[in-house]
């Protein structure tokens, strides 16, 4: 329990350097563009450690199978609502949003796998949650209205998809192993979007930026890789939804990113929001632990 809790955190740091990056990454080459190179190094780095293991996986149990299959597909969708929402909106108020990943995949822990988590441990992470959607609030707090900023629809659908991701890699995970399924993920993935490159004609225009900004790529295909394969194991050690929560704290780190890189503004409440997150992460993981 001990090391899934540490592993969180890990994904936690990692997510936030790495949608740092692919903000930048999608704004100057594409999602497309982005999201293929961030998958295909996945493909590469993961090889070695999977291919004897392939076999075993074709003839796996439908349950593996299929749990597999779901996870490819809508990891996919949240992808590209993720990538897009980083391309049009601010790090400071599109990522908060999508604490909600933790509801969903929570939910979805506890009806499907019937994973239970305590009293305090949910009222942490409903704290965590309402920190983090303090940020996502443009202007000052207001009963009957709130302004959110451009990207938001995007941000909260991508939530949707991204935190059912989430809880497929858990399960998946466990069925499997973490390796395994982040492997056959960006495989997935990489072929879909490398195909849509192909019929696009733009597979050749990929390949000369790509090479134009290897290193801007691989600051943002190293980190999100590690804080994968750290999530998936996170999830196979310790219960989903509080290695979601727990991760989904990278927000934090990408707000941060934002304020100090970026320039952006936040107003006061948004500031409070961070407090209160980071103050409740830390003690979910030490009740957890």
């Amino acid at each position: 329990m001990n090391v899934g809790i540490a592993l969180a955190f890990v994904a936690m740091l990692c997510w936030g350097l790495g949608d740092f990056w692919i903000q930048r990454s999608t704004r100057k080459i594409g999602v497309l563009s982005s999201l293929f190179f961030i998958t295909a190094f996945g493909v590469v780095v993961l090889l070695p450690f999977v291919y004897k293991d392939l076999p075993v996986i074709l003839n796996a149990d439908f349950e593996t199978l299929a749990v597999i299959a779901a996870l490819c597909l809508v990891l996919l969708i949240a992808a590209f609502l993720d990538f897009e929402a980083l391309r049009v909106g601010k790090l400071a108020v599109v990522e908060p949003i999508w604490s909600f990943e933790v509801p969903v995949a929570a939910f979805l822990a506890f009806f499907i796998l019937d994973e239970k988590i305590t009293g305090l441990q949910t009222l942490l992470i409903l704290m965590l949650l309402f920190g983090l959607v303090l940020v996502s609030v443009r202007e000052k707090i207001k009963f009957r209205q709130a302004f959110l900023e451009k990207g938001t629809i995007l941000a909260f659908l991508g939530a949707l998809f991204m935190g059912a991701s989430n809880f497929f890699m858990g399960w998946g995970a466990r069925l499997s192993d973490p390796i395994m399924i982040n492997f056959l993920a960006d495989l997935f993935i990489a072929v879909f979007t490398g195909g849509l490159l192909l019929f696009t004609g733009r597979f050749k225009q990929t390949v000369r930026d790509m090479l134009d900004n290897k290193q801007m790529l691989l600051q943002m295909s190293i980190p999100d890789k590690v804080a994968w394969l750290a999530f998936a194991f996170a999830m196979s050690l310790a219960p989903i939804a509080i290695a979601t929560a727990l991760s989904e704290s990278y927000i934090i780190v990408a707000v941060i990113l934002g304020l100090a890189v970026n320039k952006e503004k936040i107003h006061p409440h948004q500031k409070a929001g961070l407090i209160i997150a980071v103050i409740s992460a830390i003690i979910l993981a030490a009740t957890t632990s």
